[in-house]
């Protein structure tokens, strides 16, 4: 037996090791049979040239374990090593085997997946102790044994082995016994070697029989070693992508929406596919299902570094030998590979699509609502994407017939711009709840689109800073005479008597509540429009919408902000200028006499604020100013005694109490117990 030393330059390597080389410590047997993988593809590639002579025979990757000797075993039939190659591949750390032969054959060499050379030492996270066992390929070969606890001390000497091949033998710590069982090693082979180009083994199949599993005969193969994304696009079916991704997503039951498969051979190797899933509404985002690979061992599936943050909301896989890792293969490094790579896969992503818009326009319509989220995500925090997608990004109608933003302009310009130059885009976010609205629009000759997903908003004020006087407005923020002004607007010809008695009749009835204000304004719409309907100021109520969905932390304030709507009482409407001649006349004795005392104590506080015109605040005795407050009070008090008058009138008249409900009711806010009485009181009017 001769010992030997680790080619290392302290004695507290191991420890580095142990707790900070890797983040994740179960990476151990990821890294094991990486190396495994690697001795195998050396050994193809060495009979390819005729390096390597005879049958090669089984190569197959064997993962074992003995819970009664607390070892588990990954071995294979590879090139193994002689006991100079161990002392130069194991005993010097960081001198990478792989590398070397990699230099030396790289015109022939198959996947060669070690690069740093540290993947064994992995093996101490996990183990007091790994033994290797190793016959070389080569004639006359001895076969080796290497022995090491966990510092610098290792000890080599000849052994007996039978076959070519390396068996890795980790003693496992008493802290990490929990891997020496079937579901714990057959689920880190299956995250971290399910793709592998070598066969990989752990154990042997099982089936169901007589009420219990039992193991047949058929070894259990972990992997798949040629994977769709290694394979020529020509070479495959729709039928072999769907199945691969159920490959990828086993627990998936929901079939992607399309793919793109990625292919790039230069400046950079990236190979892949990428699947678009159904996203669900309200961006209900999973992350992380896009998995990193590296000559088909998986790195990781967090890939924020290497594609844009929208692109997560993707499935699939990219594989690329160009990407950067650090030493531990976990994590990735910045530099100019990684932008070019990720600015290549978003152009690919929107070139693709932009081809499948061309191809099959139908199609793409059909799949546009379950896509439309990671098109408006990725418009809206990349300006390179915004350019290409522009031009097969998509509005609806009311109608369901879609438009491209050019499309929409050419189609609406003529009969939507107002009399300032403003195209107007009307949209609604419901067709139900705004159906009142959206046919007033209509009737008039008008287009709405329906704009109805969680990002839509970010879109409107988006496309409003992009596009020349075009302004998007929600068909139910005023009427759509207002909305689309063709000409000045009707003035309300009432007196004041006229105005007070419908403006308290109706302030009397309006709903209340601490999440929603609203405001009585009197218009003259016309004689066809509703008499009595809400409206919403747009501004307010989209900043709203957009705090909802994560927006500008600075916005945060409207989402505490209550709702403010506008009860607007139509006045060219029959049905309040008959209500207005009621109210006047049932209320005409007690409200002429209050009328007078107000027209007096008006008067008098006019004249009085013209005697003190000029004068500064401070120039004026206490005498004046209590003089004008108490004349201000005295037609304040007048002014609610005559609001209580119409007030007291309009509780008594279902009538009024019933315009405001339909008001409610066509904007979908009419809940609960004033359904209830307002359904009771149709009842009634009924009867």
């Amino acid at each position: 037996m001769a010992k030997s030393k680790i080619g290392v330059t302290s004695d507290n390597i191991f420890p580095v090791i142990k707790k900070f080389l890797y983040s994740d410590h179960e990476i151990f047997l990821r890294e094991l049979v990486s190396n495994a993988v690697d001795a195998t593809q050396k050994l193809k590639t060495l009979s390819s040239v005729g390096e390597a002579k005879g049958d090669i025979g089984d190569l197959k990757v064997r993962i074992s374990y003995d819970k009664d000797k607390k070892t588990l075993t990954v071995s294979d039939h590879g090139v193994g090593m002689t006991a100079e190659e161990i002392d130069k591949y194991i005993n010097q750390i960081a001198f990478s085997g792989a590398e070397e032969f990699v230099n030396k054959y790289k015109d022939k060499t198959e996947a060669i997946i070690g690069h740093f050379g540290l993947g064994f030492y992995s093996a101490f996270m996990v183990s007091k102790k790994v033994e290797i066992f190793s016959l070389s390929y080569q004639e006359d070969a001895k076969a080796v044994h290497w022995s090491c606890t966990g510092d610098p001390e290792c000890e080599i000497e000849e052994t007996i082995k039978a076959e070519r091949g390396t068996d890795v033998v980790l003693h496992i710590d008493d802290e990490n016994l929990d891997l020496l069982d079937d579901n714990k090693i057959e689920g880190l082979l299956t995250k971290y070697c399910k793709f592998l180009p070598v066969e990989i083994v752990f154990g042997k199949k099982k089936e169901w029989k007589d009420g219990k599993q039992v193991e047949t005969d058929e070894d259990n193969v972990i992997n798949i070693t040629v994977p769709a994304w290694t394979r020529k696009p020509a070479d495959l079916t729709e039928e072999d992508y769907t199945k691969f991704y159920h490959d990828l997503y086993p627990n998936s039951f929901e079939e992607p929406l399309f793919h793109i498969h990625l292919n790039v051979d230069y400046p950079f190797h990236l190979t892949g596919i990428l699947y678009f899933p159904k996203i669900k509404p309200h961006m209900d985002l999973h992350r992380q299902k896009i998995q990193l690979y590296c000559n088909q061992v998986f790195v990781t599936d967090e890939v924020e570094n290497i594609v844009p943050e929208y692109l997560t909301l993707l499935h699939g896989v990219i594989d690329s030998p160009d990407i950067p890792l650090n030493v531990s293969r976990s994590y990735l490094q910045s530099d100019q590979n990684v932008k070019k790579i990720s600015n290549h896969i978003t152009k690919k992503v929107a070139d693709s699509l932009a081809d499948i818009f061309k191809n099959d326009r139908t199609d793409f319509e059909k799949k546009w609502e379950d896509i439309k989220l990671f098109i408006h995500y990725g418009m809206l925090s990349d300006e390179k994407f915004y350019d290409r997608a522009k031009g097969f990004a998509l509005l609806k109608n009311t109608e369901g017939k879609y438009f491209t933003y050019d499309e929409y302009r050419d189609a609406v310009k003529d009969n939507q711009t107002d009399k300032e130059g403003q195209l107007i885009y009307l949209y609604a976010t419901s067709v139900d709840e705004q159906y009142a609205y959206i046919k007033r629009a209509k009737d008039k000759g008008y287009d709405v689109l329906l704009m109805d997903s969680q990002l839509d908003m970010h879109i409107v004020s988006q496309q409003e800073q992009k596009q020349e006087k075009v302004r998007f407005v929600r068909i139910d923020s005023d009427t759509i005479e207002n909305l689309i002004r063709k000409d000045n607007a009707e003035k309300v010809e009432l007196t004041e008597n006229e105005r007070a008695a419908l403006t308290d009749t109706f302030d009397a009835v309006k709903p209340t509540g601490e999440k929603a204000n609203y405001y009585v304004n009197l218009e003259s719409v016309s004689g066809d429009a509703l008499p009595v309907f809400l409206t919403q100021n747009e501004f307010m109520r989209r900043m709203k919408d957009m705090q909802e969905v994560g927006g500008n932390p600075m916005m945060s304030f409207y989402g505490q902000m209550p709702d403010n709507y506008n009860l607007v009482v139509n006045t060219a409407h029959p049905l309040i200028k008959d209500l207005l001649v009621q109210a006047v006349e049932a209320n005409k004795e007690q409200v002429e006499a209050l009328n007078s005392q107000i027209a007096e104590k008006e008067a008098e506080e006019n004249k009085l604020r013209e005697e003190q015109k000029g004068k500064k605040d401070e120039e004026l005795t206490q005498e004046e100013k209590d003089a004008v407050s108490n004349v201000t009070k005295a037609v304040a008090d007048l002014k609610q005694q005559r609001k209580d008058i119409y007030a007291t009138w309009a509780k008594g008249n279902n009538k009024v109490s019933q315009l405001v409900d339909i008001a409610l009711l066509a904007s979908g806010l009419l809940k609960g117990e004033a359904l209830s009485k307002f359904v009771n009181r149709s009842v009634e009017v009924l009867k």
